[in-house]
Order: C-alpha cells, then sequence, then structure tokens
C-alpha cells in the first residue's frame, strides 16, 4: 500500500523534472508542429531533418515536406500504394517503405482512389531527394525526385503459402508486406559504428495462427544502392533490388495487429524503438510499444513456420518496463507512436498525435516527449 501512494508523487517528479528540460533540449525545435488537413488517408510516420530545418510527414498516399514553423513547402502525390513509416539517412535523402498487393489495405486504398486495384505485390523502399520538393502536389512518377529499391525477400515471404495442422495458409511469418524503418547500426556494435537499414514486416493479427508472435526485421547495406533504385512505375512494377538482405532478425513480442508500424533507432539510448498496434491475442500482455536491446549481439533460436521449425537470428528486448509474468516480454502500454515516431538524439522525441476532423480531413500534431522508460512510464510529454 505505502509503494502505491508514493506512485502519484514520483509521477510528479517525472513531470517536474521534464519541465526544467524543456527550455535545454534542443532549443530550435519547436515543442510541437501540426500538419495541416491531409486528406482521407491517415499519418504514417514523420522524419525530421534537423540541420536542414524541415519534417516530412507520411500520409498514407502522400510525402508532405514543412518548414519547422508548420508551413507548407511541398507535396508528393499519386501514390497509389501505401506509403508507411519514414526514416532520413546520413545523406539527407528521405527513405519510406511502400507497398503495393492486393489484400483488404490495397484494396481500400484503391478504392479509395478510384482507381483499379494492381494485381501484382510490390514492396519497396521509396528514396526521396529532398531538396527537389519544392511545391505542393508533385507527381511521384512524373517528377525526378523518387527512386524505388525492390525488396525481393518481402515479397517472397508475402506469396509463400505454409502448412499447419492440415491446412495451407498464406504468408510466411504471416507477413502483410512491411512498414517500420530505421537506420541503426549493428546488433551489438558500437553506437558510431556504420548504419544500416532496418525494415520491419507488417504481421497479420490471425488469432489461430502461432507462426505470428515475432516482429521480423530485415537488414541491408544500402551502400551500393544507386545501382537498384529505378523511377516509379505503378503501372508495370519493376524488380530491381537485392536478392537478398544481410541479416533477417526476429523479435519475440507475441502478435501485433500489422506488425511494427514506426521503427525508429535513437542514438541516445542506442536502442531501435517499435511502436505497433497491439494484438489481440489473451496469452501475451499486448503492449504499443516495445524497445530492442541493440547494446547485445544477436541469438539463435528456432521459431515457427507453419509445421516446420527454422533456426533465426534473434533480437532481445530492452529489459526495462513493465514485465508480463506469464511470457517474460517487457514493453509499456502507451498510446501514441504508432503513427510517428522520431527520435532526436537527446532523448527527447516527436510523437505523433493523429485524428481526423469533422469532413473526414485526417492531421496530425507532432509533440515533444522526453524518453523515461522505467516501470511506469515509458514517455512524458515536455509541451
Amino acid at each position: 500500500m505505502k509503494n502505491l501512494l508514493l506512485i502519484p508523487f514520483f509521477l510528479l517528479v517525472l513531470k517536474l523534472n521534464a519541465q526544467s528540460l524543456k527550455g535545454s533540449r534542443l532549443p530550435n525545435l519547436p515543442d510541437s508542429i501540426y500538419s495541416g488537413k491531409q486528406g482521407k488517408f491517415h499519418v504514417q510516420g514523420a522524419a525530421v531533418d534537423q540541420a536542414k530545418g524541415y519534417v516530412y510527414f507520411s500520409f498514407t498516399d502522400r510525402l508532405v515536406k514543412m518548414d519547422l514553423d508548420g508551413n507548407m513547402i511541398g507535396s508528393v502525390t499519386g501514390f497509389a500504394g501505401h506509403l508507411g513509416d519514414l526514416d532520413i539517412a546520413d545523406d539527407g535523402r528521405i527513405y519510406g517503405s511502400l507497398e503495393y498487393k492486393s489484400d483488404a489495405i490495397g484494396k481500400g486504398i484503391s478504392k479509395s482512389l478510384g482507381i483499379q486495384n494492381q494485381h501484382e505485390n510490390g514492396f519497396y523502399i521509396a528514396i526521396f531527394d529532398g531538396a527537389r520538393i519544392s511545391r505542393p502536389n508533385m507527381n511521384a512518377e512524373k517528377e525526378d525526385l523518387l527512386r524505388t529499391v525492390y525488396l525481393k525477400e518481402a515479397v517472397n515471404d508475402y506469396e509463400a503459402e505454409v502448412k499447419s495442422e492440415n491446412e495451407t495458409r498464406p504468408h510466411r511469418f504471416a507477413c502483410s508486406g512491411i512498414d517500420g524503418i530505421a537506420f541503426a547500426p549493428a546488433p551489438g556494435s558500437s553506437m558510431l559504428d556504420k548504419k544500416y537499414l532496418y525494415v520491419a514486416y507488417g504481421i497479420y493479427g490471425d488469432t489461430a495462427r502461432t507462426d505470428n508472435d515475432h516482429q521480423v526485421l530485415l537488414q541491408y547495406d544500402i551502400s551500393n544502392w544507386n545501382k537498384y533504385g529505378k523511377q516509379l512505375s505503378q503501372d508495370r512494377l519493376h524488380h530491381s533490388g537485392p536478392n537478398k538482405p544481410l541479416e533477417k532478425y526476429f523479435v519475440k513480442t507475441g502478435n501485433s495487429r500489422y506488425g511494427i508500424q514506426n521503427l525508429a533507432y535513437d542514438s541516445h539510448t542506442g536502442n531501435l524503438f517499435a511502436a505497433v498496434y497491439p494484438g489481440t491475442k489473451s496469452q501475451f500482455p499486448n503492449y504499443e510499444l516495445f524497445v530492442i536491446d541493440m547494446h547485445q549481439n544477436a541469438g539463435d533460436e528456432q521459431v515457427s513456420s507453419g509445421e516446420q521449425q527454422i533456426k533465426v537470428k534473434t533480437l532481445p528486448l530492452l529489459q526495462s518496463g513493465p514485465k508480463d509474468s506469464a511470457t517474460g516480454i517487457r514493453g509499456w502500454h502507451f498510446k501514441w507512436g504508432a503513427t510517428g515516431l522520431c527520435p532526436l538524439g537527446d532523448g527527447s522525441f516527436y510523437i505523433s498525435h493523429h485524428s481526423k476532423d469533422k469532413e473526414g480531413q485526417e492531421q496530425t500534431t507532432i509533440h515533444k516527449y522526453i524518453w523515461v522508460g522505467d516501470e511506469i512510464s515509458a514517455f512524458i510529454l515536455l509541451d
């Protein structure tokens, strides 16, 4: 009882500490940035270019570029697929996950846009030259500001079938495509070492499956990707890309609906943050936020794929925060982050608070938070 009485006091201290940090952390960045109303599809991710003073938002069928005061600079539109999470490479280019598929999500996007649904599946990394985004509604296919790289591994898993209990089920590892992306060093290496691109699978939330309880991350070395990048052609999807990833990692979190929505590397802690839509399997804690401990080397483990057991590389969760006693899984219940999670390098984050107005227009405001990561709280709001 005594410990319970201390909790409100502890939270007050955290809040006061956060307020005291408000003026000392990255003073050139505002406490919040509003995206403006951006159409019928919700925000998928955000990335801040601190060096050049821009913020980029993905709203499923468009990329939006704004200054840090919330003024529109330009946008890239015309995507008939699903533009997802964003990150910025060391060379300043903006990377985003891009899906074309014929499942319920793909058909829903096509119907909303009034176009014929694609019959071919294609998963890509879209690479934008932010300097060329100079006005609203620049066309994704017709203007020279975007290259795409095909991810064969993700397509293969999405299109594969697995046998389980005398049934044939679609999608190896319940892969629903790709979404979260981030640049981070290799597991167990120094934070100053070379960074690689990590791409997270979407994972279907089928409660009858047992092979969809891990997050899956593909790791790529992008140093030679210029040879793969092709201009986007949505009528004829290209297949130019690496034959396989450098590594493929699994993280035991329990199932989450559509996998990692936002993946973000925080250079302050040296860890990967993963924001998800919580799953519905009752045997798991169904957290919304997980932190992957990148200070440790990858391990070896057996995971199920239908009736097969496959040896894979695994990454551990950070041993901090609430712990589920039944599974040992650790994470946090945190409402925000699945539509935008952007570390700022000093222990603070921009986190998306998405909403929809009365006319159905989607919008978001990213708010500045400070990472806490203790047994009670994941973040404390700064603004």
